[in-house]
């Protein structure tokens, strides 16, 4: 499978089809393509040729705090350590950046859990993290689980 590298601009549209595919099925949540071209800068790719076939992003919400989010492996090519892989180069960039504590909203929190995140409840989290949430069609209503992850930096 190929490496994990910066998106670049040209591979949004991609990661943009992707993250929605999984999201028109309820398994996570969608991005628009505008909030994807503005936080480019946050998104690992993994591609085979022009193909991107799985993305992660690392998000700063603030001095000592990340949020992961669309995590997102092609079907075909899951259950082959790929999301895990993109995970831990987000905790690589975090523990470079000096950042702590990271966490997500997810439908998938086993998969988390066996990355060393612990469920906490959503209030737990700063309010910083409650700008993006107030975009989401699923606001206040959220069915995500949250989780975080304490890093050594």
């Amino acid at each position: 499978m190929g490496e994990i590298e910066k998106a670049k601009i040209q591979d949004v549209p991609q990661i943009h089809r992707l993250i929605n595919h999984f999201a028109d099925k309820g398994e996570m949540l969608g991005r628009p393509l505008s909030e994807i071209y503005e936080n480019i800068r946050d998104y690992f790719v993994i591609r085979q040729s022009e193909q991107i076939l799985a993305s992660a992003a690392l998000h700063i919400c603030w001095a000592d705090l990340a949020e992961i989010r669309s995590v997102v492996v092609a079907k075909n090519i899951q259950q082959q350590g790929i999301g895990t892989r993109l995970v831990e180069a987000c905790f690589q960039e975090a523990r470079e950046l000096g950042i702590a504590t990271v966490f997500c909203l997810t439908y998938q929190p086993s998969f988390f859990e066996k990355l060393g995140f612990y469920q906490v409840d959503r209030m737990e989290l700063p309010r910083k993290v409650w700008t993006e949430c107030y975009r989401c069609p699923k606001f206040p209503d959220c069915d995500e689980v949250a989780l975080t992850c304490t890093l050594e930096v």
